[in-house]
C-alpha cells in the first residue's frame, strides 16, 4: 500500500483511511454529507495525490499525444488543458486522462492512480518518436481545492490571478512562497474550484498555508467519499466503473472528444462503430422509488426483461434522492424513459434523466 506525502497527517485528522487504487486514502472525516454540502456550498480540500503525473518532452511529443488521445491535442495553447481518453486496440478504453500544454515541446498528462503503470507501459509501447518521458507520479503531490468559495479562499496565496481563470485552464507561478507551482482550474465536483500541483517536499506547507488562508471561509479536508458523491450528481464518469479496458467510449458518451480529423490508435474501428450504429448507451437516471442502485445491479423494463446495468450510484447528499450512472439498450436511453433497477430481487422504479442532475 502507497501513502502520499500527507498520510500522517490525514490520520490526525482523524481520516477514516481505505485502500483505493493501492494507496492509503483518506475516505472520509467529518462524515460524506457534512463533507459533500461543504464544497457544494462553500470549499474543501482534497488530498489527491494518488493520481499520476507524466512529462512528455520533445519535438515529437505532440506527434505521440496525437497517437494515443482520443482528442485533437493539436488545438491547445501554453496554459491550455484538455480531457481525452486513450483508445485500447479492441474498442475500449486504457484510462481518461488530461493534457496540460507547458508549451510546444512540453506536455503534462495526468492519469487515474490505479492506471499509471499500465498507462505508463500503454503510451510507452507507441512512442517511436523519440520522445523523453518521465514519470513524476511518485514526488509530485496534488490537492483540489474546491467548491464557491474557493477563489476567495486561495488568492492571499499567490499572484496568480484565480478567479478570471477559465475553465480547463493553468498557470504556472508562486504559491504560498513555493515557486513553480502548477494552478489549474479543471475539476470533478460541479462546484468549482482549483488543483494545486506541488513537489512532495512543500506538500505540508502548501496543505497548511491553503487550511490558515481557508479558515475564515469555513474550509475543511474532505474525503474520496464526498468526491463520489459530488462527481456523480454531476455524472461525471469514474475510471473503472462507468468505463474500462471492455467499456465502448462512445456508449460512454465521449463521442465529443473522439475526433476523427486525425488517426489515432484504433479509430477507424471506432469510426465504423458509429457509423454502423451504437447498441447501448451510458445514461444517467434519478430513482422514482426509494432504494439505492450499486455497482452492477440488473436495470430491467417494466417486464422484468434485462435492459442493462448499473455503473454507479449513490444516494445525493444535494437532492435527497438515490441517482446513478449506467448503460442501457438504446431504445431505454431517451431522456424521461421509465425503467427499473433491480434490487434484491425486487424492480425499483427509476427514470432516465440527462446529467448533471445539479444545476
Amino acid at each position: 500500500m502507497k501513502n502520499t506525502a500527507l498520510t500522517n497527517l490525514h490520520t490526525a485528522l482523524g481520516a477514516k483511511m481505505v485502500p483505493f487504487a493501492g494507496f492509503n486514502m483518506p475516505v472520509q472525516y467529518s462524515g460524506i454529507n457534512d463533507e459533500h454540502e461543504t464544497v457544494r456550498t462553500g470549499v474543501g480540500m482534497f488530498d489527491v495525490s494518488h493520481m499520476g503525473e507524466f512529462i512528455l518532452k520533445g519535438e515529437k511529443a505532440l506527434d505521440l499525444i496525437q497517437k494515443i488521445s482520443s482528442n485533437d491535442a493539436s488545438k491547445l495553447y501554453d496554459g491550455k488543458v484538455q480531457y481525452a481518453y486513450i483508445p485500447n486496440e479492441d474498442g475500449g478504453i486504457v484510462d481518461d486522462f488530461l493534457t496540460y500544454k507547458i508549451d510546444d515541446t512540453t506536455y503534462l498528462l495526468v492519469v487515474n492512480a490505479s492506471n499509471i503503470e499500465k498507462d505508463w507501459n500503454w503510451i510507452s509501447k507507441y512512442n517511436t518518436y523519440g520522445v523523453e518521458m518521465k514519470d513524476i507520479s511518485d514526488k509530485t503531490s496534488l490537492f483540489a481545492v474546491q467548491g464557491p468559495k474557493a477563489a476567495d479562499a486561495l488568492q492571499g496565496l499567490t499572484e496568480i490571478d484565480l478567479a478570471p481563470m477559465g475553465y480547463y485552464s493553468f498557470q504556472k507561478g508562486v504559491f504560498a512562497g513555493v515557486e513553480n507551482v502548477l494552478v489549474s482550474a479543471t475539476g470533478y465536483t460541479g462546484a468549482g474550484g482549483f488543483e494545486i500541483y506541488v513537489d512532495n517536499e512543500h506538500a505540508e506547507q502548501v496543505w497548511n498555508a491553503i487550511m490558515e488562508a481557508g479558515a475564515q471561509y469555513g474550509i475543511k479536508p474532505i474525503g474520496l467519499g464526498a468526491r463520489d458523491t459530488l462527481r456523480l450528481e454531476m455524472g461525471f464518469c469514474l475510471y473503472g466503473n462507468d468505463i474500462d479496458d471492455t467499456t465502448s467510449p462512445l456508449e460512454a458518451g465521449l463521442g465529443w472528444v473522439t475526433k476523427f480529423t486525425k488517426d489515432f490508435v484504433n479509430s477507424e474501428n471506432l469510426k465504423a462503430e458509429k457509423e454502423k450504429g451504437l447498441t447501448q448507451k451510458l445514461v444517467g437516471f434519478e430513482m422514482i422509488d426509494r432504494g439505492i442502485p450499486r455497482h452492477d445491479y440488473d436495470i430491467v423494463d417494466a417486464q422484468g426483461n434485462k435492459i442493462g446495468r448499473v455503473t454507479s450510484g449513490t444516494q445525493s447528499p444535494s437532492l435527497k434522492k438515490s441517482v446513478g450512472l449506467g448503460y442501457v439498450d438504446t431504445a431505454f436511453a431517451k431522456d424521461g424513459t421509465e425503467i427499473f433497477i433491480s434490487i434484491r430481487n425486487q424492480a425499483i422504479k427509476a427514470v432516465v434523466k440527462k446529467p448533471p442532475f445539479v444545476k
